[in-house]
Formats: structure tokens, sequence, C-alpha cells
């Protein structure tokens, strides 16, 4: 469990960029900020693994306050994956994945079977193990850089919009690859993002941030959606705009369920007798 608890963080300037944020991050689930721009959602994200310290207040991982823990050992332990994965360009793919593994001391023929089988893990084909990230797709890429992260098997994993620099479809792939490893793997996942659809489809636990960090409403995508916390809120997830309302319309005799915009979201299924 991650718990943050009246942290703030002023940085030289004096720019607030998180204004004294609580929050417990459950074990074993995802948890997302998301928010505009500027808003603070990278710096939580970075205090976790002490790439950014906080000004004042605790962050605590497990009851122990991670300022009493060295930053290298801490990132050591904690899988972080970054927009346009952040993979070092004269390394191979194999030699990416055991980076860290390496770092803490494992043996190179055991850091590289261990990536191997991460390759096997995030889709990506072992012939590509010795290419260099110049010679891959930027999904391919991405998936790289989960690898790297899930590396040393860490029990959190932080994602800074990681999706975010690729293309639509190559995005939703990698969205329901992450909704695949985390069904097998049940790791804590701090995701980032500024796209409350991404937002909605990923978290168990969803945190909509304002400026300063400030929690405009955290819950459930479906409890936000049924109660949003003000107005700013609803303008965010579009409710205000009716962006989410859904009706049914038929259309070539099959029924369909249809968003504001006259967009057909799914076709709608009659339940069998149970």
């Amino acid at each position: 469990m991650i718990e943050f608890r009246s942290i703030s963080k002023t940085f030289p300037g004096g720019t607030t960029a998180v204004d004294d944020f609580s929050l417990v991050i459950p074990s074993h689930r995802t948890t997302v900020f998301v928010g505009s721009s500027g808003c603070g959602k990278t710096t939580l994200l970075r205090m976790i693994n002490r790439m950014v310290d906080a000004s004042s207040g605790d962050l605590e991982i497990d009851g122990e306050n991670v300022a009493r823990i060295d930053p290298v050992r801490l990132r050591r332990r904690i899988g972080y994956v970054m927009q346009n994965s952040g993979l070092l360009p004269h390394r191979t793919v194999i030699d990416n994945i055991a980076t860290v593994p390496r770092l803490n001391g494992v043996a190179r023929t055991v850091a590289h079977a261990r990536a191997l089988q991460l390759m096997d893990t995030v889709g990506l084909d072992r012939l590509m193990a010795d290419r260099y990230p110049s010679q891959l797709s930027g999904g391919q890429q991405q998936r790289v850089g989960v690898a790297r992260g899930l590396a040393v098997d860490p029990n959190i994993l932080l994602m800074d919009e990681p999706f975010g620099a690729v293309d639509p479809i190559v995005r939703a792939e990698l969205q329901q690859e992450l909704l695949r490893l985390q069904r097998e793997l049940g790791k804590t996942v701090v995701f980032v993002t500024h796209d409350i659809d991404e937002a909605f489809l990923l978290g168990d636990q969803v945190v909509i941030l304002e400026k300063g960090a400030r929690i405009a409403q955290k819950g459930t995508p479906a409890e936000i959606l049924a109660n949003p916390a003000s107005d700013f809120v609803a303008s965010f997830i579009g409710a205000d705009r009716g962006k989410r309302a859904l009706s049914i319309r038929e259309i070539d005799g099959a029924r369909v369920v249809v968003d504001a915009d006259g967009t057909v979201a799914g076709r709608l299924v009659e339940a069998g007798p149970s």
C-alpha cells in the first residue's frame, strides 16, 4: 500500500506543484491520476520513487517512509515506464530489459533468460532480442519499456503517460495488454494520463486532479460517472455536454447503442432465459 499524507511540493522559484495532498493507493490495483497538463500528476508519481522529493508531508510504502530509503535502492525495486519508452539507444532489446537486474548484481545469463521470458509476457517475438530501439516501431518500444519495468518483479509499477506517443490503434492494443498483464500479475500500478477515457478503461481507482494536485474527485469509474462531484468534474469527463449519454436506436433491423454524437458504441444483445 502507498499512502500520501499531507504531501506538498514547491519547486525553486516558488511554483507549488502539489498542495497538501493525501491519498491511499491500495495494493494490487490500478490507480490512475488524471488531469490537465500542469496539475501535478507526474510530480506525485515521481515522489513515489523519489525522483522528486516532497517539500513537506510523508509518503509511505507498506508503512515505511520513503524519505528514509536510499533513492537508488528504492528505484531499483520499483518498476517505471515512461512516455517514449526511454530506452537506451546503444543497447539491444534484451540488454535494455536486463538493465536493472544487471545493476542489482544478477548474472548476465540469468538476466537475459528473465528478459526473454518477459518478452513473451508482453507479446514481443524473441527474434527481436538483438535489435536496437531504432529498429522497432513505437508500440514495440513501449512493450520493451513495460518489460524493463517488470524485470525485477516489482510490487509497484509506475507508468507516466506510457501510451501517449503512439497512434490510436497501437494505443488501444497496449491498453488491452496492460489490462491482461494486470489480471495475470496483480501489481500495484500507478498510472498517469491526461485522457479520461484511458483513465476510466484502466483504473480501479481514478483520481481527478485540479491545479496543485487538489483532488476534485476520486472513486471507481462507475462512481464518478454516476455522480460527478462538481461542475469541474462534469466538464472534465464530458457529462455536462452529454458526451457520455447513451441511447438505443434501430439500424437495419438491429438494435445498437449510440453515444451523444451518434457514434455506434456497441450492439444490444438481449439476455437469454436464465
